[in-house]
């Protein structure tokens, strides 16, 4: 069995060869350890797509059956130009002026692949790190759409770690918290996500193929909320670490 190695947004894959049953897709194994946290580098030259999902997370019993009743039809792409990682700013643009936090559990995809089995969903995966997806509120309500809201430069902050050791089963009991300036905005669990993981990859694979540094938000808990210039905002996942940035002018 051969193999050669291959470099996606510094994440190193090393791609051999073997069958595997999801069209399009090429059995990897990851090189290095799988022992405990390790840095996660983006390149900006390098990055995949993001694509995000909206209401993934239980909401009140009075609006749960309208959520579900809509998803998991409602997904959102955008490409990051610049992604600020740990420490960077998030730079607000000079035509919005509401911006938001929304702490989310973000997964790195290793291979290429379509339709994946939710039974398989597991062997697309290189990691799980972290991730604030910025949305510019007044943009989004002005435009119709999510592009500029979510996809300006240093716009979806992610790191600053990825376990690559984290199963599906692992990844989905981890709590969530976000801070503004030291005080918790937003708590929240992986578990109440009310589409899986799997589900996710599955749903998203079955029409677009999914690269090596494509990047799936999971959904936020309840209470996102504006961030103003010169605050510190912090995303803490459990057993993945926390990520902070600033908010600056542009």
């Amino acid at each position: 069995m051969g193999g050669f190695g291959t470099t996606r947004n510094s994440l190193e894959i090393r791609v051999v060869g073997g069958p595997c049953r999801c069209r399009g897709a090429q059995p990897h194994a990851v090189t290095g350890t799988r022992r405990g946290q390790r840095p996660l580098h983006r390149s900006p030259a390098l990055v995949g797509v993001v694509v995000g999902n909206h209401h993934n997370f239980a909401v009140p019993s009075d609006r749960r059956g309208d959520v579900l009743s809509r998803l998991p039809h409602e997904r959102h792409l955008w490409t990051v130009g610049e992604p600020a990682g740990k420490s960077r700013a998030i730079v607000r643009p000079t035509a919005s002026s509401n911006l938001h936090y929304e702490g989310e559990l973000a997964i790195v995809i290793g291979r290429i692949c379509k339709d994946v089995p939710e039974d398989r969903a597991q062997e697309v995966i290189f990691g799980f790190t972290v991730a604030n997806d910025v949305t510019a509120r007044d943009l989004q309500d002005s435009d119709g759409h999510w592009v500029r809201a979510k996809g300006a430069d240093t716009f979806c902050p992610l790191g600053p770690w990825m376990v690559t050791h984290f199963s599906i089963a692992e990844a989905s009991h981890c709590q969530i918290v976000t801070r503004l300036d030291g005080r918790e905005v937003q708590h929240g669990n992986t578990d109440q996500m009310v589409h899986s993981i799997p589900k996710l990859i599955s749903y998203i694979s079955s029409f677009m193929t999914l690269l090596p540094g494509d990047v799936i938000l999971t959904g936020t808990p309840a209470e996102v909320g504006p961030m103003e210039l010169g605050q510190r905002v912090e995303v803490e996942i459990e057993g993945i670490g926390t990520l902070t940035n600033t908010v600056v002018e542009a």
